[in-house]
């Protein structure tokens, strides 16, 4: 089968531009996608929280599907870029004009030893898994004292404000709960600092200061002992790489992540080790496939992996897209526009904005975002949700 325009991956990015292609008169496009649920994956940070519950993040992955789109419900699994072909699971092939690549990115629990037996304990979890964060909230809620170990890499990850976010919200249970004295909490990761913008890297070591967390950067999380409860970690220095290991009564991890395998196994991934697809980061066209785009989880586009970046790239990939198959240049920009909404507590975020130069790019007026908001906790829990749902995946903003 042959569509002028096929997609693949029914997440956060191929619906929003899905959408908006069907917005914009094309009524030749396929969208590849073998899942039956669409989840609105930011939520997940609440539902670990004990703030909100699971089902209120997913719905049917057919109610999303914008009308006019071919929904081919299977998985995408080998390309002949040559050909402009794509073969998915079932065996079937479909070609294609243009091909969209946003297929969101896989969790790596293997890279860690030990990881995942460690997440089927009573004593680890993750709000980076449907099935994991309602334990964590859980676990939160029993955890009456000793070592809680939050652990993130420094590699690319999506959200990587969650896992902050992670530990600031189950201190502040803890905190309201008279137990955060008796504890130890410790915040590691192999980033080199608490976050690459100084403004917004002030306020969170404020925050880290006043729930007495311990940091450890450049702490890269190599193995988990899950009988012994000890997490080992490789430690970046001057004089080479060493080693450390904690002990945790409590530990929350997320996990390396990665391009999905027929990504990595393809031609289309680029030469870093976790198979990102290499694009024009202004205007998200394959750098060696001109009839290629992508966006979203899965390209190395140098920004934070989040749906505020996928809202500011899918205009942008649309207009490119649509130039390319008029035969012109494609020339529409995207600054590398990205937020993180930090929830510092319960009834508190700070809304972290930046683009490619890492300095704050607010797009709030009159409000100052640059600090803890009861405003903004109010739109990350209610606001955020309704225009995902209502407004992102119907193309309209």
């Amino acid at each position: 089968m042959h569509h002028r325009i096929v997609i693949i991956g029914g997440g956060t990015a191929g619906i929003s531009v899905a959408a908006r292609l069907r917005r914009a008169g094309e009524d030749d496009v396929a969208l590849i996608e073998p899942a039956n649920v669409h989840f609105y994956q930011p939520l997940w940070t609440l539902v670990g929280g004990g703030i909100s519950d699971m089902a209120r993040t997913s719905r049917p992955e057919s109610s999303v599907m914008p009308k006019g789109v071919r929904w081919i419900q299977d998985a995408a699994v080998e390309f002949d870029l040559e050909a402009h072909e794509v073969k998915i699971a079932s065996g079937a092939r479909v070609t294609y004009d243009v091909l969209i690549l946003c297929p969101g990115l896989e969790l790596a629990w293997d890279v860690v030893p030990g990881l995942s037996e460690a997440m089927a304990t009573p004593f680890a979890a993750s709000n980076y898994a449907a099935a994991l964060a309602p334990k964590n909230a859980e676990l939160v809620r029993r955890f009456r004292g000793g070592e809680a170990l939050f652990a993130a890499p420094g590699s690319p990850i999506k959200c990587p404000g969650a896992p902050q976010k992670a530990a600031y919200l189950a201190c502040d249970y803890w905190k309201r709960a008279g137990k955060l004295a008796d504890m130890k909490v410790t915040y590691a990761t192999g980033a080199g600092g608490i976050f690459g913008v100084p403004e917004f890297a002030r306020v969170l070591e404020e925050v880290v200061e006043r729930y007495g967390i311990q940091t450890r950067f450049a702490h890269e999380l190599v193995e988990v002992d899950p009988d012994t409860r000890k997490a080992t970690f490789e430690i970046a220095g001057p004089n080479g790489k060493t080693r450390e290991t904690l002990g945790y009564d409590f530990l929350h991890v997320a996990p390396p992540q990665r391009a999905p395998k027929f990504v990595r196994d393809s031609e289309l991934s680029g030469l870093n080790p976790f198979g990102w697809v290499p694009v024009d980061r202004h205007r998200l066209r394959h750098v060696r496939y001109p009839e290629v785009y992508s966006l979203g989880d899965v390209c190395d586009a140098p920004t934070s992996k989040t749906g505020a970046a996928i809202r500011r790239q899918a205009p942008v990939v649309v207009a490119n897209v649509l130039a390319t198959l008029s035969g012109k240049e494609p020339n529409a920009h995207y600054d590398g526009y990205a937020a993180c909404p930090f929830t510092t507590a319960r009834g508190k975020m700070l809304l972290a904005e930046f683009d490619y130069s890492l300095t704050p790019h607010p797009t709030i007026p009159f409000i100052n975002t640059q600090r803890e908001r009861y405003d903004m906790w109010l739109v990350k829990r209610f606001g955020l949700p309704a225009y995902y749902w209502n407004v992102m995946l119907r193309g309209l903003g």
